[in-house]
């Protein structure tokens, strides 16, 4: 997979704006409901602030926030102007949706450290010039002006006890236990809402379907504050469905039950690539659509493609490079390929700068001029391969142990001189790879 490759098929709505953006989101799969007016609204083509909430808790996205990233994304393709509220104040509280246990709350120093990482991040999937240009701002701009009484006077008396507790965000820790701290939050989040949509004319609130009850709540608040009536629209919300793998686990996680982060210091282009690549066949068409700018004749024509090859993953290589060469830049992507290519590849390894990658993206270990000399048992088991001196000598016995691609035959046989003086092709079996370095 090229950059040309991975570039072209990128379609433009320039010809159905705003108009058609609901019909693009439901297409892609990203379009779970929307509010009451919304569609009437867009029909009229007149620009629109469409907002998301980041909270910051933590110094990186991972790629469970793509979903609402790449929604802002299509906003802003269709001509309105996303706005990215980083949730400085709430992420000091701490929301319930979707959680089985109350966060730990930050304090504002870590939030302000965070919040620098994530606006770095978001400025590669966004842009934050032209005449829709995209905004950031940080709620703890205006949460940490209230006082307890102006809060509860301005925001709290607009929204019940019972319409708060009836939220699903709410019931489902009602047994387990929810603080006072989190039950606010939807408070919280309906005080952005009436913030953005007062002061910066920002009509629409969008998130997963999990945040529903709260962008409802802010809508309600907006009514009430502004003395509409029920059937009148002021402000929008609009839902993204939750992505969820074909066995119904989370997305996001790697097998091993870890988040793939979009920082490369915690999750390596190689790894954020191999991630797509490994994408299940029946999960790629979904990112194929949520994920990637890629037109409908693209993604289909993807789709053909692997269903009549799948052996050739064409799908997962589309949807890999071009979000690695997004994140990571197109050298980092163009990279991963070959590393990726050659850790799979039956061909020997040879070429200094692929062991380079691989030594830096892969499970790796180092040897010593000792470890050479005492024979290839010794670097069986230096290499991290093996549990136990037995498992080595019943591996080679059976022929399933290689150095530099070269089967060894016996424990006591010579290891192979190393590729450029210093790295050892080490594999146990079709899957066991590893790359040893000469220890300087």
């Amino acid at each position: 997979m090229t950059e040309a490759d991975a570039t072209d098929g990128r379609g433009s709505r320039g010809a159905t704006g705003l108009a058609g953006l609901l019909d693009e989101l439901s297409w892609r799969g990203m379009l779970h409901q929307h509010s009451s007016g919304l569609a009437e609204r867009l029909a009229t083509g007149a620009t629109i602030k469409g907002y998301n909430g980041f909270d910051p808790t933590g110094p990186s996205l991972h790629i469970g926030h793509l979903v609402p990233i790449f929604g802002l994304i299509q906003l802003q393709l269709a001509g309105g102007v996303p706005v990215v509220v980083i949730g400085g104040g709430t992420a000091m509280i701490g929301d319930p949706s979707g959680r089985s246990a109350e966060r730990l709350l930050l304090s504002r120093a870590t939030v302000e450290e965070n919040v620098g990482g994530i606006q770095a991040q978001l400025a590669k999937f966004l842009d934050f010039d032209g005449s829709n240009g995209a905004e950031v701002v940080d709620n703890y701009e205006w949460l940490s002006s209230y006082s307890l009484l102006r809060f509860l006077r301005d925001i709290g008396k607009h929204l019940t006890v019972p319409y708060m507790l009836a939220k699903d965000s709410v019931q489902i820790r009602l047994d387990a236990g929810l603080s006072f701290t989190e039950f606010s939050y939807m408070l919280l989040q309906a005080a952005d809402f009436l913030h953005l949509y007062r002061n910066g004319g920002v009509e629409l609130q969008m998130g997963g379907a999990d945040q529903w009850g709260n962008m409802t709540a802010g809508l309600e608040v907006i009514r009430k504050e502004f003395g509409a009536g029920d059937g009148q629209d002021l402000a929008y919300a609009m839902s993204y469905p939750l992505l969820t793998n074909e066995s119904g686990a989370k997305f996001g996680k790697t097998a091993a039950g870890t988040s793939v982060w979009l920082d490369p210091a915690k999750t390596s282009p190689y790894h954020f690539y191999q991630y797509w690549l490994d994408a299940d066949d029946r999960d790629v068409g979904k990112y194929l659509r949520t994920f990637t700018l890629f037109d409908r004749a693209k993604v289909e024509g993807l789709e053909a493609e692997m269903a009549a090859h799948p052996e050739t993953r064409v799908a997962q290589k589309a949807v890999a490079y071009d979000l690695t060469a997004r994140v990571h830049g197109n050298e980092q992507a163009s990279r991963a390929v070959r590393v990726s290519e050659a850790a799979f590849s039956k061909e020997p390894i040879r070429d200094p700068e692929i062991l380079d990658g691989l030594f830096e993206s892969i499970e790796h270990f180092e040897f010593t001029a000792e470890d050479l000399a005492g024979g290839s048992l010794k670097l069986a088991l230096s290499s991290g391969l093996f549990a136990s001196n037995g498992e080595a000598r019943r591996t080679i016995s059976q022929g399933g142990f290689s150095i530099n691609d070269q089967r060894v035959a016996a424990p006591e046989d010579a290891v192979p001189p190393a590729i450029a003086d210093r790295y050892l092709v080490v594999r146990m079996g079709k899957k066991g790879l590893r790359i040893g370095r000469l220890k300087s």
